[in-house]
């Protein structure tokens, strides 16, 4: 009786584990992309974000189409999303974050301070930079610069823009980069990706200094990664692989978009 018992629950646990392993071997016939409609430089629906070209390179190497879950990129867009599995990858998810499981990080940038290259801004590596005082400075509401501004007594002559928009109908980041070209604004802090775009726009007005050497406060280095399901180890592991096999040509797209890459 008990040899038959133990053979039974033997039995059932080699089929729990027969499951565990197959569970994540779906047969992807296409690449579903969870991705904000209108969040450039990032991705929009017209497929004109750098996230939206590694999209592509990712399904082309799979060979598979692919198709994308539209919601805007905010509060409840894991759950809605990747976690609804209504899609199964998204793009660009800084490394560590707890709502998706984590691929290789494909790339590193740093938070930035832009500055026409005609100002003695456009020299400043670090917010404590005694040029910084009583200038006129640009900063996203809530991004981790912000605190560095505040600890150095910045905060009275900072011109805050709204982290949480519909960028359907307004973009922070592109009014603050045209108030630093016209003058309204002596400099900016932006998160890499997004300072370098609109500054890449207009290649000869602006300097970006990656803050990289900031000695205290928030960190404004972060590692980017593709976000998955947590059970989902085998897609995982595959997206490794294609990252590692295809990094020259993911750094080429982020070089084409102006991101400015670090070591991290």
């Amino acid at each position: 009786m008990g040899a038959a018992l133990a053979a039974s629950l033997l039995l059932l646990l080699q089929a729990q584990d027969a499951a565990a392993q197959t569970s994540d071997l779906v047969v992807r016939s296409e690449l579903r992309v969870c991705a904000d409609p209108a969040n450039m430089p990032f991705s929009n629906q017209k497929g004109e974000g750098f996230e939206n070209k590694i999209a592509d390179l990712v399904g082309t190497t799979l060979n598979i189409p692919v198709t994308y879950y539209w919601f805007p990129q905010a509060t409840g867009f894991i759950r809605n999303t990747l976690r609804a599995k209504r899609c199964d990858i998204v793009m660009g998810y800084s490394q560590g974050h707890e709502l998706v499981q984590n691929t290789n990080h494909y790339y590193s940038s740093a938070y930035v301070l832009i500055a026409r290259k005609d100002s003695d801004l456009a020299e400043v590596e670090t917010l404590d930079d005694p040029r910084l005082k009583g200038r006129k400075i640009g900063v996203i509401a809530g991004t981790p610069p912000a605190t560095n501004l505040a600890v150095n007594g910045l905060m009275r002559s900072v011109r805050p823009f709204q982290l949480n928009v519909d960028r359907r109908f307004y973009s922070p980041a592109e009014d603050m980069v045209k108030q630093i070209a016209s003058g309204e604004l002596d400099a900016g802090l932006l998160w890499g990706p997004i300072g370098g775009y609109y500054a890449k726009q207009q290649p000869e007005t602006f300097n970006l200094t990656p803050l990289v050497k900031e000695k205290g406060g928030p960190r404004m280095v972060y590692r980017i990664t593709m976000g998955v399901r947590p059970t989902e180890q085998d897609w995982k592991r595959q997206l490794n692989r294609l990252i590692r096999e295809n990094q020259k040509a993911i750094d080429k797209i982020l070089n084409d978009y102006g991101v400015p890459l670090v070591d991290g």
